[in-house]
C-alpha cells in the first residue's frame, strides 16, 4: 500500500474527535483565567454511579495541519518487523525471566504531575513507557503509564483522563484506569471503540475494589485515589478481555545503530513545571529531574529512571470541550497520527527521527527519514509530547 494510501485509510478510523472551532480566542482568555501557575482548582471528585452521558460536543472543522515543514522529507512507510521471541516483551525488548507475565493486557494508567503536593508518585518506576503531555489550559503536565512487564502493588495518584487517552490504549491495546473525565470527554469515550470493555473509572461506573483513597498524606481528596495494573486486569478479565496482545512494531538494542550528538542533559520548560534529564554513565539510564528536584517513586524511594527519553512533536489545540469549568479551561485534542518530528535519546546520545502511526491500531514507531526504523535501548522508555507550531516548547540539549 502506498503513502498516500495508507493516509486515505488512515481517515477511515471509527472514532469521534472534536476540533477546535474557528479562531483562537478563546487561549488568551483561559491563560487569563488560570491567573499563572502557583494554584489549580481543585478538580470534582466523580461519583462512582452511572449518569446519563451530556450530549456530545458540537464538532467542527480541524483546523490545517502541517506536520513538517516543506522542505522535510516525508517518511516512508514502516514495514512490520520481524516479531518478538515468546519471552521478550515488545514494549522494552527485555528478556522476562517469567514469560507468563507477557499473557496479559497492558493496563493505562492516569497518573496526576501537578501539583507539586502529589509528588513523589507511587509505581512509576515500574511502568514500561510514560507518556507527559500538557493539561487543560497549557500550564502543567500530567501522564499517562503503561504496564506489562511489572505490577506494582500501587500505582498513583490516580486522575481524570484526557482526549489523548482515546488514542494510547489503541497503540498499545491496553485497558485504561482512571478517576473519570470530564463531561465532554466522557461523551466521547462512550461513544469509542475502548467502551465500555476496555476503560474502567468512576465515570463509568467502576468503583471499589478497582479504585481505592489514601489518606494517609495530607492532599486534597482529588489526589487520593490509587489502583494497580493487577485490580484493573482482575476488571477487565471479568469482561473478558486478557491476554497476550499484538505489540509489534518497536525495534530495541543493547548499543546504538546510529550515531547521534552528545545529549547529557535535556531540559523541557513545560509552563508551569520544568522537567530535566541527566545522563548517568553510571548506569548508563536518564535521571529524572522536576523544577530542580530528584523525582523519586514513592514506592521504592529510588530515582525515576529510563533506558530512553523520547520528544514526539505533536500537533495540538484546544476543543470546544469545557473540561475546568470554574476557570473554563478547555480540553486538548493531539494529533497522535499520521507522523512528525522525534528525537531519540539513548546512551547520553540524541538522534534527531520522525514518530509514525498510520492507522487506529498501529504501535508507535521511530524511524530516519527512510522510514528504517531507529531502535531504542533495552529497557522503560519516557516520551514528552510536546506540541507543535506557535506552542512548541524550546528544547535546550546540553552535551
Amino acid at each position: 500500500m502506498s503513502h498516500t494510501e495508507h493516509r486515505t485509510e488512515h481517515r477511515k478510523w471509527p472514532r469521534v474527535l472534536t476540533w477546535i472551532p474557528a479562531g483562537l480566542a478563546a487561549v488568551a482568555l483561559i491563560l487569563g483565567a488560570l491567573g499563572g501557575c502557583g494554584s489549580e482548582t481543585a478538580e470534582a471528585t466523580p461519583t462512582p454511579n452511572r449518569t446519563p452521558p451530556p450530549p456530545a460536543p458540537t464538532a467542527t472543522l480541524p483546523p490545517t495541519l502541517i506536520p513538517l515543514p516543506t522542505s522535510t522529507p516525508t517518511p516512508e512507510f514502516t514495514p512490520t518487523p520481524t516479531p518478538w521471541p515468546p519471552n521478550v516483551n515488545p514494549l522494552t525488548g527485555e528478556v522476562m525471566s517469567d514469560p507468563s507475565a507477557l499473557e496479559r493486557v497492558p493496563v493505562a494508567i492516569k497518573i496526576s504531575n501537578w501539583p507539586p503536593v502529589v509528588r513523589p508518585q507511587t509505581g512509576i518506576n515500574s511502568a514500561d513507557l510514560i507518556f507527559e503531555h500538557y493539561n487543560e489550559g497549557w500550564f502543567a503536565t500530567r501522564w499517562t503509564a503503561i504496564y506489562l512487564g511489572q505490577d506494582p502493588e500501587r500505582v498513583g495518584s490516580c486522575r481524570s483522563g484526557r482526549l489523548i487517552d482515546l488514542e494510547i490504549p489503541a497503540i498499545y491495546k491496553a485497558v485504561l484506569a482512571c478517576s473519570g473525565f470530564s463531561n465532554g470527554v466522557l461523551a466521547l469515550v462512550k461513544d469509542s471503540d475502548i467502551y465500555p470493555d476496555w476503560v474502567a473509572s468512576p465515570s463509568v461506573g467502576v468503583g471499589a475494589p478497582v479504585f481505592y483513597r489514601d489518606f494517609s498524606r495530607d492532599v486534597p481528596l482529588e489526589h487520593t485515589m490509587f489502583t494497580s495494573p493487577a485490580l484493573v486486569r482482575d476488571w477487565a478479565a471479568e469482561r473478558g478481555v486478557s491476554g497476550r496482545q499484538e505489540l509489534e512494531g518497536v525495534v530495541f538494542s543493547e548499543e546504538p545503530a546510529v550515531e547521534g550528538e552528545p545529549a547529557m542533559t535535556i531540559k523541557i520548560p513545560w509552563h508551569c513545571l520544568d522537567a530535566e534529564w541527566r545522563y548517568d554513565e553510571t548506569s548508563g539510564r536518564y535521571l529524572r529531574w522536576t523544577d530542580g528536584a530528584p523525582h523519586s517513586d514513592a514506592l521504592t524511594g529510588e530515582q525515576l529512571s529510563v533506558a530512553n527519553v523520547v520528544v514526539l512533536y505533536v500537533p495540538q489545540w484546544d476543543t470546544d470541550i469545557v473540561e475546568e469549568p470554574h476557570s473554563g479551561a478547555l480540553s486538548i485534542q493531539f494529533a497522535l497520527w499520521y507522523f512528525n518530528r522525534a528525537i531519540v535519546f539513548r546512551d547520553g546520545q540524541r538522534v534527531d527521527a520522525f514518530w509514525q502511526r498510520w492507522e487506529r491500531e498501529d504501535m508507535l514507531t521511530l524511524t530516519d527519514e527512510d522510514g528504517s526504523p531507529i531502535p531504542l535501548k533495552v529497557g522503560n522508555t519516557f516520551f514528552e509530547v510536546i506540541p507543535t507550531e506557535e506552542r512548541e516548547i524550546e528544547i535546550t540539549v546540553e552535551p
